[in-house]
């Protein structure tokens, strides 16, 4: 069955009136009366039979109107909807996030409050190749010239957070060296930042003990605060301390510092949304890296 088939049967059904349909669907009677007979002649089953001076629909013209109808219903809302999936593609935003997650995330939470009709999507795969924009982390990365259109790298120190009651509490800043037999509250290994601050304490000759490693940067922070070891801090990307029991110190040997790299993708037809959100994570990140901790 063909489409316009479809179509004309679905009017002749509804209105029993050859002429009447011929005349709503623009199109001649005896055009509509020969595509009527051949689709009887397809299916080999009459759909309508002569009732006084029109026509009525047969049990097999009852069955495929009841059946082609939802079908059809079907179809003509399938442009609508391809148009309403456009639109949200061109509304979410993909974010894949290999470092900073708090700070990537409170960048989110500020922008929505402009723009609450975009949708944002965080991964945190390192496999992944299908996203917007990513947020991730090197010791040291040079910035291709031709790329800083789509990216942009932004430093940042990594302070040693030690506990309130620690020796080192009076200390403004610190040679990592010093602090080689302490016990150290981590991150997980399998992070980007875990991997970059056991390559500081390697440039310092040790190797950290690690007595807690977690997955959240407030786990580390209020374990530090319980007195039970120290850690590495980023200056920004993990948020204020907000702990009185901790103390940030400068560390003066090996220099401590990390690259966030933040890649923008031009993945969609419209990418007028993303373009704008790296805009302002770019702004949002400058902004912050003025503030003191």
């Amino acid at each position: 069955m063909e489409l316009s088939q479809i179509r004309y049967f679905l009017e002749v059904a509804e209105s029993q009136h050859i002429t009447k349909s011929a005349r709503k669907l623009h199109i001649a009677q005896p055009a509509l009366t020969q595509a009527i007979h051949r689709l009887q002649n397809d299916l080999g089953v009459p759909l309508f039979m002569q009732s006084g001076r029109g026509i009525v629909l047969t049990q097999y013209g009852a069955f495929l109107r009841d059946r082609l109808k939802p079908i059809l219903a079907q179809l003509d809302r399938i442009p609508e909807e391809l148009a309403a999936m456009a639109e949200q593609q061109t509304q979410t935003i993909r974010l894949n996030v290999l470092a900073a997650s708090s700070f990537i995330t409170e960048a989110v939470i500020a922008y929505k409050k402009e723009h609450p009709e975009l949708h944002f999507q965080m991964l945190q795969n390192p496999q992944e190749q299908l996203y917007d924009i990513s947020v991730t982390t090197k010791m040291f990365y040079q910035l291709p010239e031709e790329a800083s259109k789509h990216e942009f790298v932004c430093t940042e120190k990594i302070f040693l957070a030690v506990p309130e009651r620690s020796r080192y509490a009076q200390l403004d800043s610190v040679c990592l060296e010093d602090v080689k037999d302490e016990g150290f509250i981590c991150l997980m290994g399998s992070r980007p930042l875990r991997w970059i601050c056991d390559k500081f304490c390697a440039h310092a000759g040790f190797t950290p003990q690690i007595l807690f490693e977690s997955d959240n940067p407030s786990a580390v922070r209020n374990m530090i605060a319980a007195n039970m070891g120290v850690g590495f801090w980023p200056e920004f990307t993990w948020g204020k301390l907000d702990s009185e029991h901790v103390k940030l110190l400068e560390i003066e040997k090996p220099l401590c510092r990390r690259d966030i790299i933040f890649t923008c993708r031009a993945n969609q037809i419209d990418n007028t949304a993303v373009e704008a959100f790296f805009a302002f994570l770019k702004q949002f990140t400058l902004s912050h890296q003025t503030i003191k901790i």
